[in-house]
């Protein structure tokens, strides 16, 4: 029937030290292999359009 009503209080410090896990973390970057900007992995390149060393979309610059 219910298992969703808690039987004891749980007391500030613990929801608080559970909600202290909720952190943001600095995106990982990599070099790229075609032109060595710094890009997210697994993603195109912004400054290139390369990805895994093949033209994916065409950058004019």
């Amino acid at each position: 029937m219910g298992a969703i009503c808690p039987k004891n209080k749980h007391s500030k410090a613990r929801r608080d030290s559970r909600r202290a896990q909720w952190k943001m973390t600095a995106p990982n970057l990599v070099k790229c292999s075609k032109c060595g900007a710094l890009m997210m992995p697994h993603r195109v390149c912004k400054s290139c359009g390369s990805y895994n060393k093949r033209e994916i979309i065409n950058v004019e610059e």
